[in-house]
């Protein structure tokens, strides 16, 4: 592209910007000869849709207007308490309605671990993939005819492994299918231009998986809406892989299925650290998603507080794939923008991304149900690692129970510091995971080790200054402490 032919396409919007970038996309894959390089054609309408809409949210930019948010109604969102059971003999009718999605698409790379980040080891040798194999397996072998398929949406950067990783559960009692999300071209942010800057071809690095909102075309491209429905399949559970909260839960299951609800998103009670979570609401009344990035500057305290909203989505979401298949042919569905700004190879790049949440608005008789705390459990760090390897939980058919001996409702607040960030670095400093059941809050930061057999009780703070050194021995109970600077810790 010649320095004019850019300006005239750093001016173009709309309808003519979104022939430009389709033209380009389409000369790029006529020139490569290899289908990682080649976008699919779903691919490439979907990315300009978005793209387009992009350029035209820069010239007309729409803010929510905060008068007209109101908190949702019980006919809006429900409490897990008033759920009712259903009764044995519905169980297998209900599951055999039902197929489980997990959104696979992320590395373990922020946490120090090559691969998807499905493979990392979080309790007794076992991995996320394994503990939702054990989920599904138990409930098809506890309910025979149930049949409970699973699903993976994998990104391109884990497609490929998890195809290999998936083959050692071939004899267990799960059907396990995956597809691939969407790839879009990453855009530089100087001249809004899609990459590659040239027709040369596409790196790994100009790709990138354009966030979980792209579930409903991609399940809907896949074929698999279809391939569901023909087999008596109704509803699909989506959620994160790293969720270990994220079951089956028969009550939700049988109160969407008997009031038909087409959109079910789970909340659930806000504390002061999810304070940037998204929230559902009444919008000029219809039920919505109100994100942190959509709230205006002059209200962000607001949104934030606990007080007026008290909910948070937990991403683990129930639809409809009759509805599914009705919005996507209809091509309804022009979900919210999030731009996301990276730097890659000392490229200033833009990625444009749509998240599942936002999807609510578009299903008919659709909602959210309040549910306990212990259904959002996500390892997004080895601070949550930590807890979720204590004896704060144990295993039982690959669903993690809270044990009945902590005798508070809440669970700890463990902060670890850098030198815990990665898996490996995490399992050098901890001669024994830590028992924790009578621990309220954890900080921990500096050049801190903790020998095997320890015990930390109510809040619990160590800081190794620069340079220095705390070694907590082991058998050491430590209660109510603040630990500053070198030195090592005497047990009692």
């Amino acid at each position: 592209m010649n320095s004019q032919s850019l300006q005239d396409f750093k001016g173009v919007m709309d309808k003519s910007a979104a022939e430009t970038v389709h033209d380009k996309l389409r000369a790029i894959n006529d020139a490569v000869d290899n289908d990682f390089e080649r976008m699919r054609d779903s691919e490439v309408n979907g990315f300009v849709e978005l793209y387009s809409r992009y350029l035209k949210s820069r010239s007309k930019k729409q803010e929510i207007q905060w008068d007209l948010i109101q908190q949702p109604g019980e006919n809006m969102l429900s409490r897990y308490d008033t759920l009712a059971e259903p009764p044995e003999h519905e169980v297998t009718g209900l599951l055999s309605k039902l197929a489980v999605l997990k959104l696979n698409g992320g590395l373990g790379t922020s946490m120090g671990c090559k691969g998807p980040k499905s493979v990392i080891e979080v309790r007794d040798d076992t991995t996320f993939l394994d503990l939702i194999v054990q989920q599904i397996e138990n409930l098809n072998k506890t309910y025979p005819g149930a049949d409970v398929p699973l699903l993976l949406m994998n990104s391109f950067n884990t497609d490929t492994e998890t195809a290999k990783i998936i083959q050692k559960y071939q004899d267990t009692n799960v059907t396990i299918t995956t597809f691939q999300q969407s790839r879009y071209p990453r855009i530089i942010k100087e001249s809004l231009e899609p990459m590659p800057a040239t027709h040369e071809g596409y790196a790994h690095s100009d790709w990138y998986p354009p966030g979980h909102g792209d579930f409903f075309q991609s399940i809907y491209a896949s074929g698999l809406v279809d391939t569901l429905l023909a087999q008596g399949k109704e509803y699909i559970f989506v959620s994160n892989v790293d969720n270990l909260g994220a079951t089956v839960d028969l009550n939700i299951l049988k109160d969407v299925v008997t009031r038909k609800v087409e959109y079910c998103m789970e909340l659930t009670d806000k504390t002061r650290a999810d304070i940037k979570g998204g929230t559902i609401i009444s919008y000029d009344g219809k039920v919505s998603l109100l994100e942190v990035a959509q709230v205006p500057s002059k209200y962000i305290e607001e949104f934030k507080s606990v007080s007026k909203f008290k909910v948070f989505n937990t991403n683990n979401i129930w639809v409809s794939l009759r509805a599914i298949k009705r919005i996507m042919q209809a091509d309804e569905m022009k979900l919210d923008i999030i731009v996301n700004n990276k730097e890659v190879a000392g490229q200033k790049v833009i990625q444009l991304e749509t998240a599942i949440g936002a999807g609510i608005g578009y299903f008919e008789n659709a909602g959210g149900v309040n549910v306990p705390r212990s259904r959002f459990l996500p390892v997004k760090s080895t601070s949550d690692l930590l807890l979720i390897q204590s004896n704060m939980y144990t295993l039982k058919s690959g669903s993690l129970v809270k044990n009945p001996s902590r005798q508070f409702a809440t669970t700890p607040v463990i902060k670890l510091g850098n030198e815990f960030k990665k898996v490996a670095q995490y399992l050098e400093r901890f001669g024994s995971i830590p028992d924790v059941l009578e621990l309220d809050h954890l900080t921990v930061s500096g050049d801190v080790s903790f020998g095997a057999n320890t015990t930390l009780k109510g809040t619990v703070i160590i800081v190794a200054n620069p340079g220095n050194k705390i070694m907590i021995p082991g058998g050491s109970v430590i209660e109510n402490k603040v630990v500053v600077g070198s030195l090592h810790v005497i047990p009692h």
